[in-house]
């Protein structure tokens, strides 16, 4: 009998567990424990273990995911942290790069930088852009900064020093004397965590990576002795947040690199998914307790970037947040899940969002405590849960409380009664969703036409097609398992790691030498990483150039050969990076020449190839099991929609919308006017009949 495979994805109102051998899987949905997340974790073992007859010896590998360091960040909940940097450049957390992210707010609300100004030490020492030592680090002086410090209580340290990501000699120097004179707090360099060009982003990230590692370090390893004391002896591996994985080891070290680790495993779920569908062009729509992620995929491939925004003070504003340095997988993410809470503005507008019930208390109908209405006590008021059975009948829902404070905050400041009230929030938080699509497509230089969207979270499949429709989409999956889809996601995530380091080249002055050197020493520092956790699997290995026209200000990624260049690569190069240009800006600049400022090279462990699935055959649909009077969003009518249970339905069937199909972590709502089918591999298909 093949081993099993067990994934974990923590979220802020759910913990998902999803456990896989085989073709078999099983399933948990249990609440978050905020106040220490490895009891949630743990607790959906023993439930998804005992749902599978399994034990914990069964088990070859855990992989898990958390959005325990964005949290920590958004909520300022981290450790005291300083910043060591070079004698003038305290101030670049606050400096920024001078931007404003609203030219005509005169009242603009900036980050505030994680480091107070206090804690931003200086040190005598200076490198020039190609890493020569113009001023000796001062070590008298770093030792005096060190004890003043360590009387002011400080528990994280970053250390950020001019030009570092060149020449790395003071920062690892000022480490070693920190070892030796403070032993005991835990330190991150600029040159590991983000060693590229870009001072601001590089102190950010690095200062963002000491405010969560002592957090992220206990709990990576409480959790580890948690699972260990529950007779498990299988390795644990956790989804970075460019969508590969990688040791305990290097996520403690490296925490920064988590924040996005739950979304990325949703955008490779529905990856796969594609894949097995042979759709090129899809959008991937996670919608779970908390937050709302929206990714595009191409020819099976996540959106990739290596810049990432967290705690932004303008709501959905880019560049009102702390840049982060790390690679990601691209997307949108925003607060519209089935927790966050709907209230009036000053203007006496419905708002959703981005406050969160989250798990404790949770929206009013869970019954524990929660006053203020949620988007799940507004789904209960318009007949889209049945109460008894949410969330697979764990904790059943209590309308009266959802209605009363959709009252209360909604209804009766805009003379609406809580059904109204609650179709008005509903509809809110799908125009929002919407819209953050719709502004993410015109970002990236991409549309809507052909693509399907695909829909999983616990909210996902209730709220996609009406998504769908604003969008100008018609047609959606929503995969078997979809209530648990970023959990099911992990399991499909290769064992990887990315390295980016830069060196600043120009084509007209090109240095194959130099540049080879560079990227083969990326290559075995990722391939080190890899091979830690890949148990002897294949690899591959993929390597990008991030390079712009001399005089702009910002990159392209280009993908380059994964061998040593030569001369006659320049030219090739050159042309994609022209073909790649024009894609986002209609034409490339003739004449011009280009500059390359950073590399990056990830290795990963290869994936299986993933077999398109065979048609079904029509086969006849079942009967429903129960009627639920809805509310329709669009129309406001309310009429009673069938129900189905998604396990009696058989391949090829098809529903006419309007109706339901109910399974135990989430419910997909055919709208009027959508059809649903179910495909070979289980999958719902809804398709919107033409106008």
């Amino acid at each position: 009998m093949p081993s099993a495979r067990l994934a974990a994805d923590i979220g802020g109102t759910f913990t998902d567990l999803a456990l896989e051998r085989g073709a078999e899987r099983w399933t948990a949905k249990v609440l978050t424990t905020p106040a220490a997340p490895e009891r949630g974790v743990l607790e959906g073992i023993r439930v998804v273990l005992e749902k599978a007859g399994m034990t914990p010896a069964d088990v070859e590998i855990f992989i898990h995911g958390t959005t325990l360091a964005t949290n920590a960040v958004i909520e300022r909940k981290g450790a005291r942290t300083a910043l060591l940097t070079t004698e003038g450049f305290r101030d670049v957390l606050a400096l920024g790069n001078e931007s404003r992210y609203d030219q005509y707010d005169l009242n603009i609300q900036l980050p505030r930088p994680l480091v107070p100004r206090r804690w931003r030490v200086a040190v005598p020492e200076r490198l020039d852009n190609e890493g020569r030592v113009l001023l000796a680090l001062d070590e008298a002086a770093l030792r005096e900064r060190i004890a003043f410090l360590k009387s002011e209580g400080v528990e994280s340290l970053a250390i950020g020093f001019l030009h570092a990501f060149v020449n790395p000699a003071h920062e690892r120097r000022a480490a070693e004397i920190l070892a030796e004179a403070w032993p005991e707090v835990p330190v991150s360099l600029s040159s590991e965590v983000s060693p590229e060009m870009r001072e601001w982003e590089r102190f950010s990230t690095t200062v963002a990576n000491a405010y969560v590692q002592p957090l992220m370090a206990s709990y990576l390893h409480r959790l580890r002795d948690g699972v260990k004391e529950a007779g498990f002896a299988c390795p644990l591996f956790l989804m970075l947040s460019g969508g590969g994985l990688t040791t305990l080891d290097t996520a403690a070290r490296f925490p920064i690199r988590l924040v996005e680790s739950g979304p990325a495993g949703g955008a490779i779920f529905s990856a796969h998914v594609a894949r097995q569908r042979g759709l090129d062009k899809v959008l991937s729509f996670d919608m779970g307790g908390t937050t709302a992620k929206v990714c595009l995929i191409d020819d099976f491939a996540p959106q990739a970037s290596r810049t990432f925004e967290v705690a932004r003070v303008g709501r959905f504003k880019k560049g009102s947040g702390l840049p982060l340095r790390i690679p990601v997988i691209e997307m949108v993410e925003i607060g519209a899940g089935g927790g966050s809470i709907a209230q009036l503005d000053a203007l006496g507008r419905i708002q959703v969002g981005p406050e969160s019930a989250g798990a404790d208390p949770g929206p009013a109908c869970y019954g524990r405590g929660g006053t203020r209405p949620a988007v799940t006590d507004a789904n209960l008021a318009l007949g889209r849960y049945e109460p008894a059975l949410f969330a697979g009948g764990q904790f059943p829902l209590r309308t009266e409380p959802a209605k009363a404070a959709l009252a209360a905050h909604i209804g009766e400041a805009l003379g609406l009664s809580p059904e109204m009230a609650a179709l008005g929030v509903v509809e809110m938080v799908d125009e929002n969703m919407a819209n953050a699509a719709r502004v993410h497509a015109i970002e990236s230089g991409k549309g809507y036409e052909g693509r399907a969207v695909i829909a999983f979270g616990g909210g996902g499949p209730v709220h996609g097609y009406r998504v769908a429709e604003k969008i100008g989409v018609s047609r959606m999956l929503v995969p078997s398992g979809a209530g648990v889809g970023s959990a099911i996601g992990f399991l499909r995530a290769p064992v990887g790691y990315e390295v980016v380091k830069s060196l600043y080249q120009r084509f007209r002055s090109f240095d194959a030498v130099a540049v080879n050197a560079l990227l083969a020493a990326m290559s075995a520092e990722a391939r080190g990483v890899v091979e830690r956790g890949s148990f002897g699997a294949a690899l591959e290995e993929s390597r990008i150039a991030y390079m712009r026209y001399v005089g702009q200000g910002h990159e392209i990624a280009v993908r380059l050969p994964t061998r040593d260049l030569e001369g006659a690569d320049i030219a090739a190069i050159r042309e994609a990076y022209d073909t790649e240009y024009a894609r986002f800006y209609d034409r490339p600049v003739p004449g011009s020449d280009v500059e390359i400022l950073s590399f990056a090279v990830t290795v990963q462990t290869v994936l299986p190839e993933v077999a398109p699935a065979a048609g079904a055959a029509p086969a006849e649909a079942p009967a429903p099991v129960r009627t639920q009077a809805v509310r329709d969003t669009s129309s406001g009518a309310v009429a009673e929609w069938p129900v189905y249970d998604r396990e009696e339905i058989s391949p090829g069937a098809r529903l006419s919308g309007p109706c339901i199909v109910a399974e135990a972590e989430t419910s997909t709502l055919v709208g009027p006017g959508w059809t649903c089918r179910m495909d070979s591999l289980g999958y719902l298909e809804l398709t919107k009949e033409a106008a």
